[in-house]
């Protein structure tokens, strides 16, 4: 037995403090008052009678106390017993399976080393294998069995995700905090600059885990990448359609490149680029050979290098005639109808045709035909239209509502479902009017639209927030839209009118950016996406308990179970190719994925900064400050026993000295 705190073994000598009491502070004398000592014979009386110990236990109940409260505070470790054998570490084998280990044989090479690794280790060791990407799989249980940590091994296939070393390291600090061993990890990686996170810090290791690494490139491989495309999402006249792309040079000299536009698997066109050394080339092609309905499109670069996954970028546009949108407004308000067409056709290159109607012409109006309905400061609607207008957005379809002076007169916004609460207006004389105070900029519909710095609202209407979400206010916190998801549908809600009576926006050009980004994302393309990254999400249903959908993956299996498809909101994007996705809302959609590019740079993280990661946990073996943790790792601490003794002891003590020191003191 050691002690951790030696120091406190000095309080053993407060355990005289009991002796003392119980020895020497007992004898009491009482005086009494007698009326003459001249009758009494002078004595000398014994004390040897007063010096006798008195309440023995009650003594030893407090000499155990003091005792075990000093053994405490001491800190009593034990060594145990076995700790220096091969079965007091686990041994991690942690392989990188990442989209750059594509290269070469880098993910063969890193197999073929952890099996060395593996068939060198103790037999009483317990390992596991773990795959690392942008999340870390464990392959297998710390186990024992070698078969089992073999086939492991071969069983790992290289992904299409970016690596990420911070992931990996918050993983490792978990396994060091629940193993209670010391943690040996052998990293089997090409060592990508780009997978640090970025701050350092986060790449830090448990006190009891060694991390060797195995490094499987030698040097930084040059690389040319197709780094981005922007293409339109949607296309109606494929002759104005323009898709730039983005070319880059990794470590590269500089060079010619031939870059192709493929629609389909049939060429397009081909341009050829002048490539500068370590840097990026754009190239645009303009006008798309692209049929009806959903389009494969991609472009590729010719020649070879050593990660040829990137050489291509994919990306999905659909050709289709211009949408409807149901506009539906009074008759006697034509500004609202008239600002709003001019910037829905100025802003969305002829991608809607606007069909205006007035309230009272709604009744047997058909809306399945229509990409999304506007109701424009509508008083009263058709009780029949007002219900498929509900079950419309429910089922899937979008709604936008302009509240004005008629919708004021409503207790509640139509579809929208939500009470209206009063009418702020402000005088155009004396500047009496309100500003656009907090918006959220990061939302697809105001992300493009400014901050409306300059706008003045003279009338809105204030509508509860219920369930809907706020995503601008008025300077006096009136909430000036909002938006609400209704089933598979969704619907916003802005808080005055599209005419320049009730405000001046549409006199401002964050009008028509504001029309046509509400447009898209009403749609369900608003943000112009084309292509998404390996481990995005794609949202399949807005809530639990619609129609099931179906996903097809890049090789046209079905990537849900029937259990999922049923109840799944949202499907992460784990391959690059394309998606077939049909949604719960009934819509297809065609979904193109990408490797993250951060993966094409094949930059190797330099010596010193490798053997600082290394740094963060404990030394290797040998080392001076390794064998001290080592050694500390092999001591058990139970100072909380003595604690728990202690703390019994009190209770001891607390009754015995009520029994004793309670009872009346016998005569001197």
């Amino acid at each position: 037995m050691s002690f951790l705190a030696p120091w406190f073994l000095a309080g053993l000598a407060l355990l005289g403090l009991p002796v003392w009491l119980h020895l020497l502070r007992q004898h009491r004398t009482t005086p009494k008052r007698f009326s003459s000592l001249m009758f009494f014979e002078r004595r000398t009386q014994s004390s040897i009678k007063h010096r006798r110990l008195k309440y023995l236990m009650l003594m030893a109940a407090r000499l155990l106390l003091l005792f075990l409260l000093i053994l405490a505070f001491a800190g009593p470790s034990c060594r145990r017993g076995g700790a220096a054998s091969g079965s007091g570490r686990m041994l991690i084998l942690a392989v990188d399976h990442s989209f750059s280990m594509r290269a070469s044989d880098r993910l063969a090479r890193a197999r073929r080393e952890a099996a060395g690794v593996l068939n060198g280790r103790n037999a009483r060791e317990r390992a596991q294998v773990l795959a690392i990407g942008s999340t870390v799989q464990a392959l297998t249980q710390p186990v024992l069995d070698s078969n089992e940590l073999r086939a492991a091994l071969e069983s790992i296939q290289p992904s299409d995700a970016r690596s990420s070393y911070g992931e990996m390291a918050r993983a490792l600090r978990s396994i060091d905090e629940s193993a209670r061993m010391p943690v040996e990890v052998h990293f089997f990686s090409d060592m990508q600059k780009t997978s640090l996170p970025p701050v350092f810090a986060d790449l830090r290791l448990g006190q009891s885990t060694r991390l060797v690494l195995h490094p499987v490139a030698d040097r930084a491989v040059p690389n040319y990448a197709v780094e981005s495309v922007t293409a339109p999402r949607s296309v109606f006249d494929p002759k104005k359609a323009r898709v730039q792309a983005t070319v880059g040079s990794y470590n590269a000299p500089a060079g010619k490149r031939n870059v192709t536009l493929s629609v389909n698997k049939k060429i397009v066109a081909t341009r050829s680029i002048d490539l500068p050394e370590n840097g990026r080339a754009s190239v645009e092609f303009v006008g798309l050979d692209a049929a009806y309905g959903f389009n494969r499109a991609e472009v590729r670069i010719d020649g070879t290098d050593a990660l040829p996954g990137d050489d291509v970028f994919y990306f999905a546009m659909e050709r289709s005639d211009p949408r409807h949108v149901l506009f539906v407004h009074e008759a006697r308000q034509q500004r609202g109808l008239l600002y709003y067409r001019a910037a829905l056709e100025s802003a969305a290159e002829g991608a809607f045709l606007l069909e205006p109607v007035t309230a009272d012409q709604t009744a047997n109006l058909g809306l399945s035909k229509y990409a999304f309905v506007v109701l424009s400061d509508t008083g009263s609607l058709p009780a029949s239209f007002e219900n498929s207008l509900r079950q419309y957005v429910r089922g899937g379809g979008a709604l936008l509502v302009a509240a004005g002076p008629a919708a004021a007169a409503r207790p509640r916004i139509p579809v929208f479902d939500e009470n209206v609460r009063e009418s702020r207006y402000a005088s155009r004389t004396g500047e009496r009017f309100l500003n656009a105070g907090p918006m959220d900029s990061t939302h697809p519909v105001l992300r493009s639209a400014g901050k409306w710095e300059n706008v003045k609202f003279y009338q809105a209407i204030r509508v509860d927030q219920g369930q809907g979400r706020v995503l601008a206010r008025l300077s006096d916190e009136t909430p000036l839209l909002m938006e609400k998801r209704i089933g598979e549908g969704r619907a916003l809600l802005f808080a005055s009118t599209f005419d320049n009576i009730s405000n001046d926006f549409p006199l401002h050009p964050s009008f028509v950016p504001f029309v046509e980004q509400s447009a898209r994302y009403l749609v369900g393309s608003e943000a112009g996406q084309s292509s998404y990254t390996v481990d995005s999400h794609v949202e399949l249903r807005a809530e639990k308990g619609a129609a099931a959908m179906e996903v097809l993956d890049p090789h046209g299996r079905r990537a849900l179970d029937l259990k999922t498809a049923s109840t799944a909101t949202s499907f992460a994007l784990k391959e690059t190719g394309f998606y077939d996705v049909g949604r719960a809302n009934g819509r297809h959609d065609l979904v193109a994925v990408n490797a993250d590019r951060k993966e094409s740079d094949l930059a190797i993280i330099p010596a010193e900064s490798q053997a600082l990661w290394q740094g963060t946990g404990s030394q290797p073996p040998g080392a001076g400050t390794g064998e001290e943790q080592q050694q500390q790792q092999q001591y058990s601490n139970f100072w909380w026993y003595f604690l728990l003794a202690a703390f019994l002891f009190a209770l001891i003590e607390s009754m015995l000295a009520s029994r004793y020191l309670n009872m009346e003191p016998a005569d001197a």
